[in-house]
């Protein structure tokens, strides 16, 4: 199973700071829709947020993750 974190506005959203999937053989575009089916708040995060595999950043929705990594889902942040 694949560990996601959620951080800031993406752990509000799903309403929890981690979860579990099965993410074999997905590509990242997958696993996003998965994490987001039913809940259209957490979508909206995803689809703007970076993703952490692993501890690095992966942009390619067609990159094929596996079921022994990690993703952190970091929404953007507002600073100064």
């Amino acid at each position: 199973m694949m560990k996601v974190r959620f951080f800031a506005a993406a752990a509000e959203a799903a309403g929890t700071d981690e979860t579990e999937l099965d993410a074999t053989g997905l590509t990242l575009a997958e696993v996003q829709q998965r994490l987001g089916e039913g809940n259209s708040r957490l979508s909206e995060v995803l689809a703007v947020s970076s993703m952490l595999v692993d501890g690095r950043r992966v942009s390619d929705a067609t990159v094929r993750l596996g079921d022994e990594e990690q993703m952190d889902v970091l929404p953007p942040f507002a600073g100064g």
